[in-house]
């Protein structure tokens, strides 16, 4: 299988040099796990218009699987593969926008809390009132049979 492949990548076969890239990945195919050597591959193969090697580039570097993380080189290869349409890139995009907006979320309330918890405060004692005192009285009155 592996000099099917060999074969396949000496002609510049995107494909074939993505498949070679993902076998040096996971070390299969009698061949020793290489994550440089895999990364070259799946960069020659996205010149080529290989989307499956764009998405695998933005995933190692994204994840910083077997190389440093870098999360802007892993979104703009999968932007290059999104735009392209590839799916699986788009749905990354989608999850990686997704947490930021959650972490600045997370982020934003505890600058907010204690504005929130005034404007509570204030709610409450605007509702406060003799009249409203006596109607709750009145109710519990009521409600015990009084």
């Amino acid at each position: 299988m592996l000099a099917m492949i060999q074969k396949r990548v000496g002609k510049g076969d995107a494909e074939a040099i993505k498949v070679l890239g993902e076998q040096y990945y996971v070390g299969e195919l009698g061949l020793a796990r290489d994550v440089p050597r895999a990364i070259e591959l799946w960069t020659e193969a996205a010149e080529l218009g290989s989307l499956d090697a764009q998405y695998a580039l933005g995933l190692v570097y994204y994840t910083g699987d077997g190389v440093e993380e870098d999360k802007p080189r892993g979104i703009h290869h999968w932007q290059q593969a999104a735009m392209k349409g590839d799916v699986d890139s788009r749905h990354n995009l989608g999850v990686d926008e997704y947490k930021r907006q959650v972490q600045a979320w997370a982020a934003r309330p505890r600058h907010s809390m204690p504005r929130a918890l005034l404007g509570y405060r204030d709610a409450v004692e605007e509702t406060k009132s003799p009249q409203r005192e006596e109607a709750k009285k009145l109710g519990l009155a009521k409600r015990h049979g009084f």
